[in-house]
């Protein structure tokens, strides 16, 4: 059967413009689709204008801290629409160099959105269909929203770089690490900021001390933080929005930003129409080779739910075009994925936390917690947290977590070594590199406990 194109992606985002241009790059003729703008999810609305974000967040404290050092800031104001531009003209550089790469790759573009009409067909907004010999489905995810009563007067973190103006008071409804990097951002530019998580503790799914640390941390640092805490209805009345909560208290606020999850983007796709059946939160189930159940569709990202990491997405697309343009079947290796968590103070982490991995075998622990040499002048109370988890049979580190400044550059050296099926002793031998935080995950030598497999 003679097709349009060896390949159609639908989605511009990082794994569906990787994978597009590394196809292209081997010869196959592809086509790329995508409604909103270059860049996807990270570019446009995640990850970098957020990054942006955090560093403008911490020029307030980096102002507080200024005269322990000697520095003298009388005043510092800061400005909402000035960092928006800043954002907005970065924003737009990254999207033209998206839009390069692909053009220089000659994979032909389409500013609309697609469908699937079949295993091979797609049709695009504008009315014009196109075979493929393989379609790959790279939509990403979009935020959810809980069906309370009067959400319609909040925010998510798609509209949220786009405000006119900063609002001086604001509630973050959620416990992941999208909340709590927002709480830490909007608190770090002077904003009233309340943080409610229906949960036990913040950051579910991350080591248990880390956890509790980073509470600590931001409670220390202003954020209001409400465990067990969660929103019943939101009212707009002249003086703000009224937030009344399950414990019974209303809070008043100017903006109210949900980050509670978010689902795969897959609704009118037609894939169900096709016969394929789609996850709980709409994510597409695939392979280990990123492929559905249809054989000519294949899905990568966060679409597919598996592990919703940029990074990740980049790395299934470039198995996907290993796999069927190359002819070197590579499925994808989700294990030991290290991360960063901009919060603040910053988390990075790769492997097992203590609770899990003492369920798979009997453990050590080594913990070094201090406060690094920055805080000392500026009489900064706030301390660095270091776990390395270790299996005690083989002495291999399953899990390495760190809190605190630098946190994620640490974190993807430290990916390296463990990836590697580095040892305790591996770590011990390496020489340290002082004054550095760093040092402590090489100078750690009695483990704190030992924990048993539950």
């Amino acid at each position: 059967m003679s097709f349009d194109y060896d390949l159609f992606v639908i989605g511009g985002g990082s794994g569906g413009v990787r994978a597009a241009r590394m196809a292209a790059g081997t010869g196959a003729r592809v086509a790329l689709a995508e409604e909103f703008r270059m860049g996807g999810t990270c570019v446009i609305r995640g990850c970098v204008p957020k990054k942006l974000m955090v560093y403008a967040s911490s020029f307030s404290q980096a102002f507080e801290d200024a005269a322990g050092f000697g520095w003298d800031v009388p005043s510092a104001s800061f400005d909402w629409t000035k960092l928006i531009a800043a954002k907005d003209a970065e924003i737009t550089r990254l999207e033209g160099l998206y839009r390069g790469g692909l053009n220089g790759a000659d994979v032909t573009t389409y500013d609309a959105r697609a469908t699937l009409s079949d295993a091979h067909g797609v049709t695009l907004s504008t009315g014009e269909t196109f075979t493929a010999a393989h379609i790959l489905v790279a939509t990403g995810g979009r935020p959810f929203v809980p069906d309370v009563l009067g959400a319609e007067h909040a925010i998510t973190s798609n509209e949220v770089f786009d405000l006119p103006e900063m609002p001086k008071r604001v509630l973050v409804v959620g416990g992941g690490y999208i909340a709590c990097e927002f709480a830490g951002i909007f608190n770090g530019m002077g904003a009233k900021t309340h943080q409610f998580y229906r949960g036990a503790q913040i950051l579910r799914g991350f080591d248990g001390e880390v956890r509790g640390h980073v509470s600590d941390a931001m409670i220390a640092r202003g954020i209001d933080l409400h465990l067990g805490t969660d929103v019943v209805k939101i009212d707009k009345q002249a003086d703000g929005l009224h937030v009344s909560c399950t414990n019974g208290a209303v809070c008043v606020v100017d903006q109210v930003l949900y980050a509670t999850g978010r689902v795969a983007n897959t609704e009118g796709l037609g894939l169900e129409s096709l016969g394929l059946s789609l996850g709980r939160t709409g994510e597409i189930p695939v392979n280990e080779y990123s492929q559905t159940a249809i054989p000519s569709v294949y899905a990568v990202g966060d679409v597919t739910n598996r592990v919703n990491l940029t990074p990740v997405a980049i790395r299934e697309a470039m198995a996907f075009v290993d796999t069927v343009f190359r002819g070197i079947p590579t499925p994808v290796d989700h294990d030991l994925v290290p991360t960063a968590i901009f919060t603040q103070p910053e988390i990075g982490t790769v492997g097992m936390g203590e609770d899990e991995a003492a369920k798979t075998c009997d453990i050590q622990v080594y913990r070094a917690a201090f406060r690094p040499m920055a805080n000392i002048l500026a009489g900064r109370d706030e301390r660095m947290l270091m776990k390395l988890i270790v299996a005690k049979d083989s002495q291999k580190v399953l899990g390495c977590h760190i809190v605190g400044p630098a946190a994620g550059e640490m974190i993807q050296m430290a990916g390296i070594a463990i990836k590697m099926g580095a040892t305790k002793a591996d770590f011990d031998r390496t020489c340290a590199v002082h004054p550095t935080a760093a040092e402590e995950l090489v100078t750690m030598k009695n483990p704190i406990e030992v924990a048993q497999v539950a």
